[in-house]
């Protein structure tokens, strides 16, 4: 083991050894270190940027290679845990092109209702910091770690190879900018190539979800400017939405409330603090309608309202509503913000179980990976007990196979739904 060490540092590689006892995850394919599981580093690192490492445990037992970059918050991303496979280009390619391929039945004639649809998870896929969409012919690659901008280039070239999409739109995530150390910054590439572009240059994309018609508008918006994460649940939503009167709360551009006027909802009241999201969703519904998706009348049946959905959810009256959507942001982004997030959480929940009406649906949903599906679970029971109601769980709703779970890194799994009912 001595002599593979010193051979790794001969040939220009860095070695990390871990603590003892802080190696178990890791032989097991989790992809995180942080710095306080580092023992020691030999070798040469690259000041300022990522360097490819070999990991080893404190008996020098090949675990993996890794890249190590100290201005991360997580200080080391595990790649390959093959000794004999390098994470060298050829193998960002194969893993990418892997990742693409895994996603074959959203693509040409199978695409059927749908064209938009993640190409790459980030761990799940073994390619951290990357969470990246299709959606009909362009694709949104949004960063959350400095890995990932890195080997922006390599991503962009084999995207491009594979799927020949007419722009790739790059933009780094400004909720991981700080802690990361990045800029927030948008690139965009026709052809593979690094083009000078405005976002208002750029004409919309229009693609289909559940066959319904929605616009993407590159470089601007939420994250990727659309949620194609909820794609089944809004579909599984709309189900309860017939002939009752529906509130879609964080409503953001529509995707719950088109799903719930196909339906049949009586009445569907879109609330967001985005002026330019609700007007996004106006837009979406007269779109649909134009198009035969929705009925003439789906205009008559749906209102915007910009609002704060807590202020709005306190001022409401009891019983307005036979559904009720919660689908709000990400409310914690890292541990740290967990305990603050639980709080808003079981308000958010109380107020909603407190106000439905009789035998009403609460359609609930995190997107807060730092929480888990059994603590979200929890926090809505005792939003239910504040709240003075007895609550039934009818369906346990997650994320779609384009957004897959993976075994040894159980943070891919962030989305958490429950579908219940007041009693």
């Amino acid at each position: 083991m001595a002599m593979e060490k010193k051979t790794s540092v001969q040939e220009g590689m860095a070695c990390v050894t871990i603590l003892e006892g802080k190696e178990k995850l890791l032989l097991r394919h989790h992809p995180w270190v942080f710095s306080g599981a580092i023992a020691e580093i030999k070798g040469t690192l690259t000041p300022g940027a990522g360097t490819v490492v070999r990991v080893e445990t404190s008996i020098g037992r090949f675990i993996a290679y890794g890249w190590y970059d100290a201005l991360s918050h997580i200080s080391l991303h595990l790649l390959s845990w093959d000794e004999k496979t390098l994470p060298d280009a050829k193998w960002w390619f194969r893993t990418i092109r892997a990742a693409v391929l895994r996603r074959s039945f959203f693509f040409g004639e199978r695409s059927g209702r749908n064209n938009a649809c993640r190409l790459v998870h980030g761990e799940a896929d073994f390619l951290p910091g990357f969470a990246i969409d299709l959606y009909a012919n362009v694709i949104r690659c949004i960063i959350s770690a400095r890995i990932a901008w890195d080997v922006r280039k390599m991503m962009v070239d084999a995207l491009q190879r594979i799927l020949k999409p007419s722009l790739i739109v790059v933009t780094t995530d400004s909720a991981f900018c700080g802690i990361e150390k990045m800029s927030e910054k948008t690139e965009w590439y026709r052809q593979g190539v690094l083009v000078d572009l405005a976002p208002e240059e750029i004409a919309p994309v229009r693609f289909r979800e559940n066959g319904l018609l929605f616009n993407l508008y590159p470089g601007s918006g939420q994250k990727s400017g659309f949620f194609c994460d909820q794609r089944e649940n809004r579909a599984r939503v709309g189900v309860y939405a017939k002939g009752t009167a529906v509130l879609d709360a964080f409503s953001y551009n529509g995707g719950f409330t088109l799903n719930a006027l196909r339906a049949g909802a009586s009445q569907v009241d879109a609330v967001d603090s985005s002026e330019s999201a609700l007007e996004q969703l106006s837009a979406h519904v007269a779109m649909n309608v134009e198009a035969g998706k929705l009925p003439a009348e789906a205009s008559e049946r749906f209102t915007v309202v910009k609002s704060d959905v807590f202020e709005y959810l306190r001022d409401m009256p009891n019983r307005k509503y036979g559904l009720i959507i919660l689908d709000p942001p990400k409310f914690a982004r890292t541990r740290n913000q967990v305990e603050a997030a639980e709080k808003a959480y079981k308000d958010l929940n109380r107020l909603a179980i407190q106000k439905v009406a009789p035998a009403g649906i609460v359609a609930t949903f995190s997107c807060s990976g730092s929480i888990s599906r059994e603590r979200f679970q929890t926090i809505i029971a005792w939003a239910a007990k504040d709240a003075g109601r007895e609550v039934q769980i009818l369906e346990t709703l997650g994320q779609p196979s384009d957004h897959p779970i993976r075994l040894s890194f159980p943070e891919s799994e962030y989305l958490k739904g429950f579908i219940l009912q007041v009693i």
